[in-house]
């Protein structure tokens, strides 16, 4: 019995000890960068801006590499099956949490696959109308969508994307009946609001905002519980009447599942450093993010009650891929 004792206790030992060490060696190589989203486009920019100053801190080159396809799934299986020693990062968004209730499979257990490093933004929308629809607040627009049920169409960048599903919250709270016309991509969506194809749109503050400023689109509301510095005079939703609503954008980092405790620390330790700089957070602000940070445990509790959100939004909306 006293040498089963012994063993096991040798045991724990070598498993403390190996951990420790692979903590401590960390990073022994370059690290990968996954961001599963094309070349370009806002998410990837921020991607490079942290990875930049990620690579400085730990002392290794970091590469981004882009892999898009399936709503960003191709991207997180490749960390998913990647080794859990913290050298293969996942740029995570909240594509992720949605993914699990829009696909009919992935490959993938997404509750189970990942481990969770940080929650680096959050990036609420506008709830935005072309400048033709009369309709200058939030209950205005629901007045008006009620008194023409099935008359108003809305746009997205494509079926159960954040924009598609903002929408559909806002009208299961709002009890509207309006319809939706998918685009290939934001890009897209947005022209449709402004030449006025479309009269209703969720879309992000950075690429909204000039076209709120000339008059061009109106901001009835902000997907946020609260006013964002790059828009404070646009009401939340629940300023707005519907107390109830929120549907806020994220982007963080993950590694997979099983990666030693001590390296996701200290990559959530290194990027919180990145976050806190004022000048990053000015720059931030004036472009709609809103810094988050938090511990890993913060995080991972977050994206659990979003998957259960969006798993909802999409069973209401009836989207579904393959």
């Amino acid at each position: 019995m006293a040498s089963r004792i012994l063993a096991s206790l040798f045991s724990a030992a070598m498993l403390c000890l190996a951990t420790g060490t692979h903590a401590q060696d960390y990073p022994s190589k370059p690290i990968r960068f996954i961001v599963p989203l094309p070349p370009g486009n806002a998410a990837d920019i921020l991607a490079r801006l942290i990875g930049e100053k990620l690579s400085v801190a730990l002392g290794q080159p970091l590469v981004v590499e882009n892999r898009p396809g399936a709503g960003g799934s191709l991207g997180a299986d490749v960390v998913a099956k990647g080794p859990a020693d913290g050298h293969l990062l996942l740029y995570a968004n909240t594509g992720l949490a949605i993914n699990p209730g829009l696909y009919k499979s992935l490959p993938y257990d997404t509750a189970k696959a990942f481990a969770p490093v940080i929650n680096m933004v959050q990036i609420p929308n506008f709830i935005l109308v072309s400048e033709d629809v009369p309709a200058n607040t939030l209950a205005d627009f629901i007045k008006l969508a009620k008194a023409s049920p099935g008359k108003l169409n809305y746009a997205s960048p494509g079926n159960g994307t954040f924009p598609h599903l903002a929408i559909e919250l806002f009208r299961l709270h709002s009890g509207i009946n309006v319809v939706h016309i998918p685009y290939k991509g934001a890009a897209a969506a947005l022209q449709a609001l402004v030449t006025k194809d479309v009269q209703l749109l969720s879309n992000d503050l950075l690429t909204a905002l000039p076209h709120v400023k000339t008059g061009r689109l109106k901001a009835l509301a902000i997907t946020s519980t609260t006013r964002s510095p790059a828009a404070p005079d646009v009401p939340t939703m629940a300023e707005a009447g519907l107390k109830d609503y929120a549907a806020v954008g994220w982007q963080g980092v993950m590694v997979a599942a099983g990666t030693p405790a001590p390296i996701v620390s200290r990559l959530n330790a290194e990027i919180s450093k990145v976050l806190a700089d004022p000048a990053l957070r000015e720059r931030f602000a004036s472009q709609g993010l809103e810094v988050v940070a938090g511990t890993p445990q913060q995080f991972g509790e977050f994206f659990r009650r979003d998957m259960e959100r969006w798993r909802d939004a999409v069973t209401a909306s009836g989207a579904k891929l393959d």
